[in-house]
């Protein structure tokens, strides 16, 4: 049975100050790589799964040091292509007390941004995978991105590998033309399961929902009215077999709870409520929690809820690891697991 699985996007570079200084503030950067899908590859990767990350970077000591952080996590990069100038870039600003996040994008004229179709084999990538991965990202940067994602959906469906996709909306990238409710639309159509947060769902269906606003354990989902939502939403997009929604309440800027719904074959499911009094680090969440499905899936195959509950835990455990990539291992998801008392109790992890 085939099982490597496959991820495509844009690797970037990305800049912050140390100790919540704000962008304005002090004289160093630290840097580090990320990026939505070689965060899901690199999570994949450290769970065991044989995955391979596909990009353009430029033939810099820049762009080869950007792969080479992949590789020495355990990610398959030998078919990245090089070509062009420069690797896209953003400049992060944490929260802090009442002041939100920021982030900065630099990616206009990258490598990635002048991909074209045809440049990527993409029958000899998808030949032995099971699942490609894509994004919003995947299609947002420039058309020529665009296409090459829509070439390599066409070419993985006529290949019978399953796609998987995580709406990542990101309204400042999208400058090309292109109007992004109806690109995520037609990725969407093309998939068998997806992830999103609640907002990016409101976005993309264009229908509000009930708030997650959770503190504690007495806080009660309205799961007949998200049920009814699902329901409607996989009329219109009849192909995915599977929808993950996660759901966040900032109680404080680095005090957060955490939950997720999974729709499945008509049932929907619930995963308990975490409490994460001391986030280090939200950056990647959402690629964890993609990352976690994709695994436990082919892990618990059959569990659907065993799956849900590990792809919540990889998230919650995500918040504790400082940059893009969650390094949380099988044993440490499996630990938090563990640790509920049944469906959607709260308990608490310590990150």
């Amino acid at each position: 049975m085939k099982r490597k699985i496959v991820t495509f996007g844009e690797l970037l570079l990305r800049f912050s100050k140390t100790d919540h200084l704000r962008l304005s503030q002090g004289d160093m950067f630290v840097s580090k790589y990320g990026g939505s899908e070689a965060n899901v590859a690199v999570s994949l990767a450290t769970l065991g799964d044989e995955v391979e990350y596909i990009t353009r970077l430029p033939p810099t000591p820049i762009g080869h040091a950007a792969a080479m952080s992949l590789r020495q996590l355990g990610v398959d990069t030998h078919r990245v292509l090089y070509g062009g100038q420069r690797i896209g870039t953003y400049y992060l600003e944490p929260a802090a007390g009442m002041r939100s996040s920021r982030v900065i994008y630099d990616r206009d004229g990258s490598a990635y941004y002048e991909l074209k179709p045809g440049m990527i084999p993409w029958r000899e990538i998808l030949a032995d995978a099971s699942i490609l991965h894509v994004s919003g990202i995947t299609a947002a940067i420039s058309q020529n991105a665009a296409d090459a994602t829509f070439e390599a959906l066409d070419i993985a469906d006529e290949l019978g590998v399953q796609i998987s996709f995580d709406i990542n909306y990101r309204k400042n990238l999208w400058r090309y033309g292109a109007e992004p409710r109806q690109t995520l639309k037609r990725m969407l159509s093309r998939c068998d399961m997806m992830f999103g947060d609640a907002i990016e769902f409101e976005y993309l269906c264009e229908r509000a929902q009930p708030p997650f606003t959770a503190t504690d354990s007495n806080f009660e989902m309205q799961m007949d009215e998200y049920g009814e939502w699902f329901d409607e939403l996989h009329r219109e997009f009849p192909r995915c077999q599977r929808w993950l929604m996660g759901m966040r309440n900032m109680v404080a800027s680095s005090h957060h709870t955490l939950t997720a719904l999974l729709w499945t074959n008509g049932t929907l499911l619930q995963a308990p409520i975490i409490d994460i009094p001391d986030v280090v680090d939200p950056m990647g969440v959402g690629d964890a929690f993609m990352a976690g499905l994709i695994h436990a899936l082919g892990a618990f195959p059959g569990d659907e809820q065993l799956a849900l509950n590990y792809s919540l835990a990889a998230s919650a455990l995500k918040n504790s690891i400082p940059g893009d990539f969650n390094l949380a291992t099988h044993d440490e998801i499996m630990a938090v697991v563990e640790q509920r008392h049944n469906k959607g109790s709260l308990y608490k992890i310590t990150v």
